[in-house]
């Protein structure tokens, strides 16, 4: 029910709420509104659940869980026998812990935590008995991964090491993780393993050594090694792009491991394999007894590892004992429990006593403790005791079909009491899109139904867990086939009489609020409003900005979604692109984003946001400055929900919450955007003045003369390519002027290359290059109104011609040389012209931007540095990232980017491994 609140701390709100309670006014309110249930609370669906995430500790003495603690959610700590009242918080960090584990010994609980949202990880450990700090109340917490822009990937916790962990950190290269084995207690780590052969994961046994890795191949696919003592060996087993195969957990035995796999034709669903390392035998173990879904987990014996159990997510999860004692378990705690799910969530190491969850679709669960030998089961809490159960809406499994006959799966929740007879409805989109939702409680969809709507959760095609031809056929059909899904569904509901056809909304978050935009643009009579949550708005940057640690996945994003850097794929994704499409919404939309969101930049919504704006359609936007990909802050998610409520019952008729505590009334006026301040530098302005924009201004004092040495990897799939070069950088006068001559050699599996580069020696401005390798020469003159030359290939001479509107830098050593001269400060930003003749004779434009200074490590050794961003301006990808030193003379310190498709796309580093001044 509505709590009771101050009128202080309502006056906010109220009159935060009152432009939104006239705009509602203009649509009929929904004529069952009498029939709802009572209207709670937004609190009861988003605050921080009273107690939630309990884990026992191995030796069973300790219960551990999340509570607000200083208004945020942190670890909590209590006695076994002691009750919540006695427990303390052992930690006090001012974002939520989103998740924690106990060391294997019990003497240190373990957590992740990155900063604002941007999804580098690290690992924190805290000794729950250390003495608490006076600012804090808390035991001092170390950060065991403690590097700036790192993100910590856990890969083991041994049981027979139990101060020692192995964690992958990408501190070396930011798209591969090294192998590192961490002490708990001292937080020394040793590097077991270097990936140097764009390994995506790794996978260790039972006694804590990796013993396998994986990575993708050119082509998307996967491969398996085997990994013998921190080295690379064979590969043992692999897939293509269109098949799922991954060890799952090592066996008992030592020899083989718990494998999953649809290899093969006749396979469509992931079943789950036993795989002998020494043999290479794969021995199908079980797949869905009902031949309905994938494999969808297992649980294993905590002390012997034997298997107990495997479990599959059809309409509701389905459990399947194989262990005797266990099937006893499982049915002594159906007959002692309420009807619901039933999870294990944590046990001692022995075994004994475990914690045991219960959940419904209308409800969010309890956790009690349960004793095996006693035979006992004792609740422990509710994580939401003040949710009402009875006023709660069932989710209910539907199917339609897809206007190209393939069936398709969903959930639809009805709001409680109500017929499903000419409802409001929202279409809540999952993200992923290799994802899909499961029955089960969700604050979301519980929260919408209480105000009135009904809602749909259709599981489109490309949703992960109903075989490979389901997943496959989302291939390349973002806003295409997958959209279509979404669309039939809502129009299966208009049919069916469930759905009024003139109050339907769509929403989600990520891939949903992509989907979203989707439904507005293509399919723009068919909504009467949108929700977008840190939605894709263009998705060829959208594959532009991918994480660097996505690195070695990159090409299967590619592979499902298409190639940005080729004709066809460029047109697609393009055409499948909202941004491109924004004068066909007809409806409002309400766009929520954060603004260190990784995965889906900011960039993203302010486009939307000021194209709708520019074409005079209804958009609202909300940005949060310290989230990122969703909402984890309290505040920020109970403000983002009060809008989102307003803006339904504005647009939908529903009903919505009038109160607003002050504190999130405040937030919310703070992270709601005033459109028209809104500003989104448009690139084909740029491209135009960049085309004949004065280049900038250089200090050729600046640039080191002297010997140096680089080595770059290229890498792409499973191959890697390194290769040394050296390069001389002199000046020197001809006929008194002054000149820069940049001579650099390489070896290279396809021959030896030299090549020879000269520079006026005041504008860094290019004069002429000669390049060999073998039979090859490459000779270009450059003039201010032209670029002229020719390569000789053998018998054969082709010319080389590039008329030019502006004068031009070199490419290669030529701009790199050029970047070491630039006025370097944070902030500094400058387009800057390159003529290319590597594969097509063409000039391109990029946005050049320096950062924050650096201090990083290459082989020459360690160095305070500028990075700077080339970011093309002209569309045709190859974006990357230089370092220069910060000391004068300045010298390239690194570079790291992907070469043009036309070269094969490898991803490439060079790295300065030694220089020499004169």
């Amino acid at each position: 029910m509505l709590s009771k609140r101050s009128t202080a701390r309502l006056l906010t709100g109220l009159l935060l709420c009152l432009p939104l309670a006239l705009k509602a006014e203009s649509v009929e309110p929904l004529a069952y509104l009498d029939e709802l249930p009572p209207l709670l609370d937004r609190e009861l669906f988003f605050g921080d659940a009273e107690i939630s995430g309990a884990q026992i500790s191995p030796d069973g003495r300790y219960l551990a869980f999340i509570r607000p603690h200083q208004g945020v959610r942190n670890i909590w700590i209590k006695g076994i026998e002691q009750s919540f009242d006695e427990a303390r918080p052992i930690t006090a960090d001012d974002k939520p812990v989103p998740g924690y584990f106990w060391s294997q010994d019990s003497r240190f609980v373990l957590y992740v935590q990155d900063r604002g949202g941007d999804e580098n990880f690290h690992v924190w450990a805290v000794d729950p008995a250390g003495e608490p700090d006076a600012e804090g109340g808390v035991p001092g917490a170390r950060n065991l991964t403690d590097f700036d822009g790192v993100r910590a990937m856990l890969i083991a916790v041994p049981r027979n090491t139990p101060d020692r962990i192995l964690v992958g950190l990408n501190d070396r290269d930011p798209a591969l993780h090294d192998v590192y084995a961490v002490s708990i207690s001292s937080g020394e780590r040793e590097l077991l393993i270097q990936n140097d052969l764009n390994i995506a994961g790794w996978s260790a046994d039972l006694d804590g050594q990796v013993r396998l890795a994986l990575r993708q191949t050119s082509d998307g696919g996967t491969e398996i090694l085997e990994v013998t003592d921190g080295a690379l060996g064979d590969v043992v087993y692999e897939c293509n792009w269109l098949e799922s195969c991954s060890p799952m957990r090592f066996h008992p035995d030592g020899e083989s491991v718990w494998f999953m796999s649809n290899r093969g034709d006749d396979n469509d669903l992931i079943g789950l394999y036993t795989f002998n390392l020494e043999t290479r035998e794969k021995t199908l173990f079980e797949r869905d007894p009902e031949g309905e879904v994938d494999f969808g987990g297992a649980v294993f014996h905590p002390v012997d590892d034997r298997l107990l159990a495997t479990v599959y997510v059809g309409d509701r999860p389905r459990i399947y004992p194989h262990d005797e004692d266990f099937a006893a378990d499982l049915e002594f705690l159906r007959s002692e429990l309420p009807e619901g799910e039933i999870g294990i969530s944590s046990q001692t190491r022995d075994g004994s006593v475990a914690l045991v969850s219960l959940s419904r679709d209308v409800d969010p669960g309890t956790i009690y403790l349960f004793n095996r030998e006693a035979r006992t089961v004792e609740q422990l809490y509710r994580s939401r005791p003040e949710i009402p159960v009875e006023h709660m809406a069932e989710m209910r499994p539907i199917r339609f079909t897809a206007r190209d006959g393939l069936e398709i799966p969903g959930y639809l929740s009805v709001p409680h009491g109500v017929p499903a007879e000419n409802l409001a409805v929202v279409a809540l989109i999952h993200g992923g899109p290799w994802a899909r939702d499961t029955w089960g409680y969700r604050a979301q969809v519980q929260f919408l139904t209480n105000r009135g709507y009904a809602v749909f959760q259709p599981n489109f095609r490309a949703s992960t867990g109903f075989g490979k031809a389901f997943l496959n056929a989302g291939n390349l059909e973002w806003g295409d086939a997958m959209q279509d899904d979404i669309t039939d569904g809502v129009q299966y509901l208009i049919e069916q009489g469930i759905a009024d056809p003139e109050r339907v909304c769509i929403m989600g978050g990520s891939y949903g609020g992509y989907a979203t935009l989707a439904g507005m643009v293509f399919t723009p009579e068919l909504y009467a409003c949108g929700v977008n949550i840190v939605g894709v708005s263009n998705l060829i940057t959208l594959i532009n900005s991918i994480p660097a640690y996505w690195g070695p996945i990159r090409q299967l994003f590619v592979m499902r979604m298409g190639d940005p850097d080729t004709a066809e794929g460029r047109a697609r994704l393009e055409r499948q692109s909202p941004i491109n499409h924004v004068d066909n919404i007809q409806r409002p939309l309400l766009v929520i984003h954060g603004a260190n969101d990784p995965r889906v930049r900011q960039a993203e919504a302010d486009q939307i946001v000021v194209a709708m704006r520019e074409a005079g359609l209804p958009v609202e936007y909300i940005v949060a400055p310290d989230e990122g990909h969703g909402f984890r802050g309290r505040e920020n998610r109970l403000a983002m929900y009060a809008r989102t409520e307003q803006f339904l019952a504005s647009h939908l008729g529903g009903r919505y919450q009038t109160e607003m505590p002050e504190e999130i009334g405040e937030r919310l006026a703070a992270i709601t955007v005033d459109i028209d301040t809104v500003e989104v530098v448009d690139l084909a302005d740029e491209l135009a003045a960049a085309r004949t924009r004065p280049l900038p201004t250089v200090d050729a004092d600046a640039v080191a003369a002297g010997q140096l040495a680089y080595r770059t990897r290229l890498e792409m799939g499973g191959s890697e390519m390194v290769i040394e070069s050296e390069r001389s950088i002199s000046r020197v006068e001809e006929d008194g002027r002054p000149l820069m001559r940049i001579e650099s050699s390489s070896s290279t599996p396809m021959g030896a290359v030299t090549d020879e580069f000269t520079l006026d020696g005041l504008t860094l401005r290019p004069i002429k290059r000669t390049t060999r390798q073998g039979p090859a020469t490459v000779e270009i003159a450059f003039a201010s109104r032209e670029v002229s030359g020719h390569i000789d290939a053998g018998a054969n001479q082709i010319p080389i011609q590039i008329d030019l509107d502006a004068p031009v830098f070199g490419a290669d050593a030529g701009l790199e040389v050029v970047l070491t001269a630039l006025p370097l400060a944070e902030g500094y930003r400058s387009p800057i012209r390159i003529a290319e003749v590597a594969m097509q004779q063409r000039v391109r434009f990029f946005q050049i931007e320096v950062g924050a200074m650096e201090t990083i490590e290459v082989p020459a050794g360690e160095y305070a540095a500028w990075p700077i961003s080339l970011e093309p301006l002209d569309g045709e990808g190859n974006a990357q990232t230089v370092w220069i030193s910060d000391q004068s003379p300045r010298v390239l310190l690194r570079a790291q980017g992907r070469l043009p498709a036309e070269m094969g796309g490898a991803a490439f580093t060079t790295e300065l491994t030694s220089f020499e001044q004169p």
